[in-house]
């Protein structure tokens, strides 16, 4: 009889611990048709399936553990889908990998994640950081030649491995994040290379969002073979924000891009971005252009990009975007079109690109 007093006891503990976790499976699977014209120098057009046009293909476990007191431990792993290849170069958990514990006083994560720098300025983005439409201000400008397998932030600046961030408490209205990327030593010459340091404050509050960030990588690679220039600290400064007047909401982002080349000249790049997003039945229209001064070489590029969202359930959506892109001088900028895109048109000419696609999520 105590002894089964005692084991139903265990049980009922065990279950009082488990109630208190929770694991949860989610993702994306968004796959597109698409066209790019003038897809390289040669003038080549492509068309095929493409993935992530309206939203980045995924696949996540999340879970948290309330651990007591306001208290509570998490872990996020999630990875990237190619809903058109089936992931022909194999799956992995690069998109985010982190443990955390959060509280009162906010949150503490550690591993592979977006930097502070990024992360919040998504939303400012229209198309959402992701197909043919996006704003694309953090791009690999002057060829940084980092990777993630030699421990190095990632050459776009989106990500860093080896990273531990922060991020604070809502007060008000009021948020910030702040990221260190350790280099972990990935090169022994040179004890700062890929090191990344960044940091955020944002203000929200009903129909209005703002927000500043800061990021600095260290002893960049920018190109390759006998051109390649070594040490060059990256900064990059953005100002974003949107505003919401319910029948339609406008957004901005302001960007500058500089690299410090030892012994060698700065290297510039200002982007701009104006946008506007309008619900239209059960879908939403939206407008964006974008800026991108590149200093350094003298040279301007144009985008336009207008696409549609048409909501079958809360989960499924159709999708259709159109963007062009205008090179002037020695401009070779080239749409993002992942798993189409073939590169730049070639420096001073123009490039469209179209997407018409799925997206469910679960």
């Amino acid at each position: 009889m105590k002894k089964s007093l005692i084991a139903l006891a265990v049980l009922a503990a065990s279950g009082a611990a488990m109630a208190q976790s929770s694991v949860t499976l989610f993702g994306v699977v968004d796959t597109a048709f698409g066209y790019v014209d003038n897809a390289n120098a040669a003038g080549d057009s492509v068309y095929g399936l493409s993935t992530s046009g309206n939203a980045t293909s995924r696949l996540g476990f999340r879970g948290v553990e309330d651990l007591g007191g306001g208290l509570k431990a998490g872990f996020w792993l999630e990875g990237e889908i190619f809903g058109d290849n089936g992931n022909a170069a194999g799956f992995n958990f690069q998109r985010r990998s982190t443990v955390s514990l959060a509280g009162g006083f906010g949150e503490v994560r550690l591993g592979r994640d977006y930097t502070p720098g990024y992360t919040k300025f998504i939303s400012y983005d229209v198309f959402g950081q992701v197909g043919i439409g996006q704003f694309m201000g953090w791009s690999n400008w002057n060829g940084n030649n980092q990777t993630t397998a030699n421990n190095n932030n990632d050459a776009n600046g989106i990500r860093s491995s080896n990273l531990i961030s922060y991020f604070t408490p809502n007060f008000s209205g009021f948020t910030a994040g702040l990221g260190y990327g350790f280099d972990e030593k990935a090169d022994k010459t040179n004890s700062k290379k890929g090191r990344y340091v960044g940091g955020y404050v944002a203000y929200d509050n009903g129909p209005l969002s703002v927000a500043l960030s800061y990021d600095e990588s260290s002893a960049l690679t920018l190109g390759s073979g006998a051109t390649a220039v070594n040490g060059a600290d990256r900064n990059r400064l953005t100002l974003g924000g949107s505003y919401n007047l319910n029948v339609v909401k406008l957004n901005a982002i302001l960007q500058q891009t500089k690299d410090d080349v030892p012994g060698g000249s700065e290297r510039k790049v200002n982007a701009y971005m104006l946008g506007a997003s309008a619900p239209v039945g059960a879908g939403e229209v939206k407008a964006q252009y974008a800026l991108y001064d590149q200093k350094f070489i003298d040279s301007k590029a144009h985008q336009i990009s207008l696409g549609y969202v048409h909501n079958l359930s809360k989960r499924t959506a159709l999708y259709g975007t159109v963007a062009y892109l205008k090179n002037k001088d020695a401009s070779n900028l080239g749409l993002n079109a992942k798993n189409l895109s073939t590169g730049g048109p070639g420096a001073g000419e123009n490039q469209t690109g179209v997407q018409l696609g799925i997206r469910h999520s679960f």
